[in-house]
């Protein structure tokens, strides 16, 4: 909608945004001049949940609305205690609901249009009802009185009168003609940080920056072709996914292979490597994700301890198929009983769903804690990389810039570092391509720091690891961050 201007202007939506107790941004949804001057269009606008304000401009250059809590998409009737009707003319003014009971309602008929704001015809409030048959069609949403918007041959028309749900005492006018009637959603800026608590650059140098040192990164110790990352997490945290978007970062285009599913249980049910090249057909980077089947928890088996740690340690061979009643054992076909450290997993990224970190199991708890301790006592490197951020943070959906000034962001990733036992600075979060058709600048540069991330902490524990074999400094262009 960024395209379609709204008839508010700057002064008067500064003005409109003064009467809500918190900072406020609006998202415009429906513009009756452009999207068509019928109800049900205005109607199918509303997000399935959220809080709206419905601006009405006349012809006076006077602007009238109401703001409600509520999606009207679908139901009757709403009690709505946040609701109000306001006007903004040399200054604004708000008129809250003093009747919350049948706020919000709108009617239905067989033919006809119309939306109210007020205590029209007995009703209280903003109202919403259903259709009574599948040939009705939406007529009017009430505030009370105080404001009534038809529609009639294309052209909105309004209706206002003074009203006892609101308190205010507006003039009664009826069909007075409309210029524009327009529907925002209201976000609430209050999850907002005054200032990012990661300072990152979001521009095109820094995601080819980053993609560039990806692709020339050489790991300090020679030996060492590529590190391999092993990818663990619970059903649905987009461990597949990842892959794929990494992918897609990397050759700059949407890439869809077939190792992501929605199956109810793991989609994964092999070990599977993925080298991650430089670039599209080119030469293979210093990164290779493996992923496995989903760590169990209480509704589901998944990847056994004794077997996560068999992969770990590089017994496991490439295509293995886990089975949860059948643990891994060195008579296997294709088992390493020596495995060598190219072999072996030399970083354990933890992917968790930030829509469900605070709903996880005690159960998977327990997992994550014990396998945290005993990659540790491995001398292994771990991270954990938060998913599907932009789900919940309303901020974070409309610009993946707002990440790290998200509130909500900011308490999911705390609540993951204690659910895995790990300090909040090794957790990462990430946005997956999921339903996107091309690369988003600010989607690849979280991706491009998660890859950057992993490659940097296996060659500090290699430092550690080898003090004997690793002489001199990492080359400068490694030593480069976001």
């Amino acid at each position: 909608m960024a395209s379609i201007a709204s008839s508010l202007g700057d002064e008067k939506e500064r003005s409109l945004q003064s009467l809500f107790s918190q900072p406020v941004r609006f998202h415009l949804l429906y513009k009756s001049s452009h999207h068509g001057a019928q109800l049900s269009k205005l109607l199918s606008s509303f997000d399935t949940s959220g809080k709206f304000v419905l601006v009405v401009f006349l012809q006076t250059g006077e602007v009238r609305g109401g703001f409600t809590s509520r999606s009207l998409k679908v139901g009757r009737t709403f009690d709505d205690e946040e609701a109000f009707v306001f006007e903004v003319n040399r200054r604004a003014k708000r008129f809250p609901a003093l009747r919350s009971a049948k706020a919000v309602e709108v009617h239905f008929t067989d033919s006809g249009q119309t939306i109210t704001f007020g205590q029209q015809a007995g009703y209280g409030g903003f109202a919403f009802k259903q259709p009574l048959s599948s040939t009705s069609s939406p007529v009017a949403v009430s505030f009370g009185k105080c404001l009534r918007v038809n529609s009639d041959d294309q052209v909105m028309c309004v209706d206002i009168g003074p009203d006892e749900t609101y308190g205010c005492r507006w003039p009664e006018e009826k069909s007075a003609r409309c210029v524009d009637v327009e529907l925002h959603r209201v976000q609430d800026l209050g999850d907002l940080l005054p200032s990012p608590w990661r300072e990152v650059c979001w521009t095109d140098w820094t995601r080819q920056s980053l993609r560039h040192n990806f692709a020339s990164y050489k790991l300090v110790l020679e030996t060492l072709p590529r590190v391999r990352a092993l990818l663990l997490g619970p059903v649905g945290s987009g461990k597949s996914s990842l892959v794929n978007s990494i992918r897609s970062t990397i050759y700059r285009r949407i890439v869809h292979l077939p190792n992501v599913g929605t199956a109810t249980g793991s989609f994964t049910k092999k070990l599977k490597s993925y080298d991650i090249r430089a670039e599209k057909g080119g030469s293979p980077s210093a990164l290779s994700l493996c992923d496995v089947m989903a760590i169990g928890d209480e509704d589901f088996a998944g990847l056994s301890y004794s077997d996560t740690l068999d992969i770990i340690k590089g017994h496991v061979p490439e295509g293995y198929k886990f089975q949860s009643d059948f643990p891994i054992n060195d008579k296997i076909n294709g088992y390493r009983a020596a495995p060598t450290l190219k072999d072996q997993i030399h970083c354990v990224l933890f992917v968790l769903d930030a829509a469900k970190v605070t709903s996880y199991s005690s159960s998977l708890r327990t997992s994550l804690r014990r396998l945290h301790t005993t990659v540790s006592d491995l001398g292994i490197p771990q991270l954990i990389l938060l998913t599907h951020v932009d789900q919940v943070c309303l901020a974070v959906k409309e610009s993946m810039m707002s990440v790290y000034s998200s509130r909500v962001v900011q308490e999911k990733m705390q609540k993951a570092a204690e659910l895995v036992g790990l300090p909040l600075s090794y957790v990462l979060p990430v946005k997956n391509y999921i339903s996107q058709l091309s690369v988003d600048l600010n989607t690849d540069i979280l991706l491009l720091n998660v890859v950057n991330s992993i490659l940097q902490a296996v060659d500090d524990t290699l430092e550690d690891e080898y003090p004997g074999v690793i002489t001199g400094p990492l080359p400068k262009e490694q030593l480069v961050k976001i």
